[in-house]
């Protein structure tokens, strides 16, 4: 259960750096890149630990996921994008493989 919690807080930090880079302006502002950078190490070394318990693949999908559902939540409320019900519905598919993924994972 440890590693999941790890694995799912570095998945928060890749939510983080992706949201830093739409702020930071193509890394032109220095403290939005800094916290961007930070984000990034902190979620890459969070990956590598929980990858000690789950396997590549699945610790990988769910890394990915996490960042896409958040990431695209996240345009959705701070920079107004779509909401169309096919959108969401798309997104919800995402978490359903990342629950799929996490129930039926044999580490």
């Amino acid at each position: 259960m440890k590693a999941w919690l790890i694995l799912f807080v570095a998945g928060l930090f890749e939510t983080a750096w992706a949201v830093g880079m739409k702020y930071s302006e193509g890394f032109t502002k220095f403290w939005t890149s800094v916290f961007t950078l930070v984000c990034i190490l902190i979620s890459m070394v969070l990956l590598s630990i929980s990858l000690k318990w789950i396997p590549l693949g699945t610790a990988y999908a769910v890394w990915t996921g996490i960042g896409a559902v958040g990431t695209a939540i996240l345009g959705i409320i701070l920079f107004g994008e779509s909401k169309e019900f096919i959108r969401l519905f798309f997104i919800f598919l995402i978490i359903a493989g990342l629950v799929g993924l996490r129930i039926y994972s044999t580490n």
